[in-house]
């Protein structure tokens, strides 16, 4: 597999509304899908804005970080890029499965050129300022759902 083969997959979780976040935090509290995030991403590199990076709080542990920032230079334990293309050229180096964390920004530039998506459908309906970009649901196929207590992982692959 050459580095332009590497998968790029976009991982969020949302209510079924759409509600990506509020406040630039979760609005929900799911240990099971935040398992199942970190279970999915482990190994891989994971890019993330600014935002996102410090609603997190640190790097994600066992994974290549990447931060999109235009204003922070320099991060402990992760990499930074000014813009989407550098950044993934930074995680095809890496030679990881690429996973594009957030925010909504990073998922609208990811959306036309993403492989698949792992969508976690969050049962119940959070309030929430941030939602998920609108995407042609006819351009994704869903591959699988996995039903949990509180929340329903899907699996999309782009129909090419």
């Amino acid at each position: 597999m050459t580095d332009q083969d590497m998968p790029i997959r976009i991982i969020a979780a949302m209510t079924g509304e759409g509600v990506i976040g509020a406040g630039n935090k979760l609005p929900w509290h799911i240990p099971a899908e935040l398992q199942l995030f970190r279970q999915l991403t482990l190994g891989g590199t994971v890019i993330m804005g600014r935002r996102t990076f410090q609603s997190i709080g640190r790097p994600l542990p066992g994974r290549h970080n990447i931060v999109l920032s235009s204003t922070v230079p320099v991060l402990e334990g992760a990499q930074t890029a000014r813009s989407f293309g550098e950044a993934l050229d930074k995680g095809r180096q890496a030679q990881r499965p690429i996973f594009i964390i957030g925010g909504v920004q990073l998922f609208r530039e990811a959306l036309p050129i993403a492989d698949g998506m792992y969508i976690s459908l969050i049962h119940h309906p959070y309030p929430g300022d941030v939602y998920f970009p609108p995407f042609d649901q006819e351009r994704w196929r869903l591959e699988k759902e996995q039903p949990f207590e509180q929340f329903t992982l899907r699996s999309y692959v782009r129909i090419r």
